[in-house]
């Protein structure tokens, strides 16, 4: 077997989904799908492909959105587990919605393991407010009390809209504390908490595939975990339903670049300084042919389904809370039926090094952010 293969399975390793504990054997509980049918899906949810959510590795909390007055009384999740794994209540039984979530239990196969999931349905209306508060107040340790996560309100509940790649870091930096990870909280920010977004030396195993910085960053959307190393383009997925015509992206700043930019090798790029990130997309959230679609890493700021952006051509390095604002620059017509129909999504993003995505940036690079507003075009 060749030192690659090798690599690749201690990787395989690493990556394997876990609950509370290190995973063993025959010790997996994970859900890995949910979905919902619906005799009539278009009076259910705004778009077909709502019916159905991935459940990202990390979490633990599965939520689906469908119309404002979609009977949601008796409604029978499925789910796709982990193989052997057993749930509670039972997987496709029945349960009212409308007190509020359910919470299932998936055991592993060996009966040692466990896992608790928060299953919600969200009757969601027209979103009426033309501006909207990012602020950064809400944060917490995630399941493992590994790193920080955000959270923001969305359709009156408190939701995780923000992601970041802590999750990713944690694969090759699993000794490491909360406060070493690329997105951490700071508590002194322009007013209250903001963000902060460091570029951090990843560990040994990334390392080896010349995978050598991570960039801290935060945005809306999700990230996997299981996907950080093996394909990190992909494991970004941006944006989330939105059903307004955003305008202008605006908040605060503070940046100072690390004093040394290297290339994915790890070698140092002479005269070169690292660049910080702030920019907004939005995009159609299905295809041509109706299937859905999330931009992620490789895509974000290319694909044909963008239909405006916002961004920051340039982050001017300073170590004052500095504003910021951007408009959103249109580049084809909003269709109107499809938008009251979240037939579009939102990603706002932050990130400490430009081209973290490809790993290439300063170590120490560090962006902080706070008082992000979001003021879209006021409908009649």
């Amino acid at each position: 077997m060749n030192k690659s293969h090798i690599l690749w399975g201690c990787l395989s390793l690493l990556t394997l989904t876990s609950c509370f504990k290190d995973e063993a054997p025959n010790a997996e509980c994970d859900i890995v799908q949910a979905w919902i049918h619906a005799d009539d899906p278009s009076a259910m949810f705004y778009q077909a492909s709502d019916s159905l959510v991935y459940v990202i590795s990390d979490k633990t909390d599965i939520r689906f959105t469908v119309r404002r007055k979609a009977d949601i009384t008796a409604l029978a999740p499925h789910f796709a587990i982990t193989p052997g794994a057993v749930m509670t209540p039972a997987n496709g039984s029945v349960h009212d919605f409308s007190q509020g979530p359910v919470v299932y239990r998936v055991t592993s196969e060996d009966g040692a393991w466990h896992r608790d999931y928060t299953v919600s349905v969200v009757p969601v209306t027209q979103t009426v407010s033309d501006e909207y508060s990012y602020d950064f107040e809400n944060y917490r340790l995630n399941s493992k009390n590994k790193y920080y996560v955000w959270s923001d309100e969305e359709h009156g509940v408190m939701t995780d809209i923000w992601a970041s790649g802590n999750g990713g870091f944690n694969v090759s930096n699993s000794n490491a504390a909360p406060l070493e990870y690329p997105t951490i909280p700071l508590e002194d920010g322009f007013e209250g908490k903001a963000v902060r977004l460091v570029t951090r030396k990843t560990g040994a195993l990334a390392q080896t595939l010349n995978k050598r910085i991570a960039a801290g960053n935060l945005f809306l959307g999700e990230f996997d975990p299981l996907g950080a190393l093996q394909d990190p383009l992909n494991a970004t997925r941006f944006g989330r339903p939105f059903d307004k015509r955003p305008k202008q992206l605006s908040g605060y700043y503070r940046y100072t670049p690390g004093p040394t930019f290297q290339n994915v090798d790890g070698s140092p790029v002479e005269g070169k300084k690292d660049v910080a990130d702030i920019y907004a997309i939005f995009y159609r959230n299905h295809d041509a042919n109706g299937n859905a679609v999330t931009l992620n890493g490789a895509n974000v700021q290319s694909s044909p389904l963008i239909v405006a952006k916002a961004i920051m051509s340039e982050v001017p390095p300073t170590t004052q809370w500095t504003p910021f604002s951007v408009d959103f620059t249109y580049l084809s017509e909003i269709d109107l039926d499809l938008l009251e129909n979240r037939g579009y999504s939102l990603a706002i993003v932050f990130s400490s090094s430009a081209d973290g995505a490809y790993f290439q940036g300063a170590i120490g690079s560090t962006l902080d952010i706070d008082k992000v507003r979001l003021i879209c075009e006021t409908q009649e």
